[in-house]
C-alpha cells in the first residue's frame, strides 16, 4: 500500500514538474537549461502548490541574474568576509551530505556591509553545493556561537541569510545545529524568529552541551567531525576547500 502510494506521489510530482517546466520557459526562455531537480526543489517548498512555486522560481531567476551576473561570486567580491576566517567546510555525513561549519564569534560588521555577505553566502551554497555527491541535494550547517557576544551580534546579516536559504535555495538545507549558543544569543534570536518559515524552524537544532556530541554523532560519524568539536578533521577554510 505504502510503496504504491509514493509511485502515485512522484508521478504527481513529475507531473507538476512537467507543467511548472512548460509555464516557466513561456515566461523566461533562458530557463531551458534548469534542471528538473532545481524545479522539484521549488516545488516542495510550496507543497506542490505550481503557480506558488513558479513565482517563487521566476523571482529566483531574476534576483540570480541581477545578484550574481557573472554565474559565481568570486573571493575580490568579499575580501572582508574572507578575513574573518569564520567558515569551513568539512566532511560529510552519514548520508553524504556536505558539511559547513560557522564560527560566530569571528563574524563581525564591516564596510563590506550586508551586500557583501550576502555575496559571501551565495559564495558559500555554490561551494557546498559543488561537493554534493550525485542524488544528494542538501548540507547540514553546525553554527559555533562559542564566544560570541554582542559585538558579533548582526541582525541585518542574520535576516539576509534566512531569505537567502528561504526564497533562493529552498529545500537545500538539511539541518542546522546551534551549539554553545550563549544566553545572551537569544535576545538576537528572539528578533530572527518571526521571520523564519515553519518548515525552516523544523530544521534548526540547539544542542544542549551536555550532549553535543552525541547529538552529533548522531548525523555525523566522528571522522567527519570537526576537530573543535570533538572529531577528527582539522578545519579548512571555505576560501581553500
Amino acid at each position: 500500500m505504502n510503496n504504491s502510494m509514493e509511485i502515485e506521489d512522484e508521478n504527481i510530482e513529475k507531473t507538476k514538474i512537467s507543467l511548472m517546466r512548460i509555464l516557466v520557459e513561456k515566461q523566461d526562455p533562458s530557463s531551458k537549461e534548469v534542471e528538473d531537480g532545481a524545479l522539484r526543489r521549488f516545488l516542495r517548498a510550496r507543497d506542490l502548490d505550481v503557480e506558488k512555486a513558479l513565482n517563487m522560481f521566476l523571482k529566483y531567476l531574476n534576483w540570480k541574474r541581477n545578484f550574481v551576473p557573472n554565474g559565481s561570486i568570486s573571493p575580490s567580491e568579499i575580501r572582508h568576509e574572507i578575513q574573518q576566517n569564520k567558515m569551513f567546510l568539512q566532511g560529510w555525513d552519514k548520508k553524504g551530505r556536505p558539511i559547513a561549519l560557522l564560527l560566530a564569534a569571528r563574524h563581525f560588521q564591516h564596510e563590506g556591509g550586508v551586500d557583501e555577505f550576502k555575496r559571501f553566502i551565495v559564495y558559500l551554497f555554490d561551494k557546498i553545493i559543488t561537493r554534493m555527491p550525485p542524488g544528494q541535494e542538501k548540507f547540514i550547517v553546525i553554527g559555533d556561537l562559542k564566544g560570541w557576544g554582542y559585538a558579533n551580534s548582526d541582525i541585518r546579516a542574520y535576516l539576509a541569510a534566512l531569505s537567502l536559504v528561504q526564497d533562493y535555495y529552498p529545500e537545500r538545507l538539511e539541518k542546522l545545529f546551534v551549539v554553545h549558543a550563549p544566553y545572551i544569543f537569544m535576545t538576537a534570536w528572539k528578533v530572527v524568529y518571526p521571520f523564519i518559515d515553519p518548515k525552516t524552524r523544523k530544521k534548526m537544532i540547539f544542542v544542549d552541551n551536555k550532549s553535543l556530541k552525541s547529538t552529533l554523532l548522531e548525523e555525523i560519524d566522528e571522522s567527519q567531525l570537526p576537530a573543535t568539536l570533538g572529531g577528527k578533521l582539522e578545519l579548512v577554510p571555505i576560501h581553500n576547500s
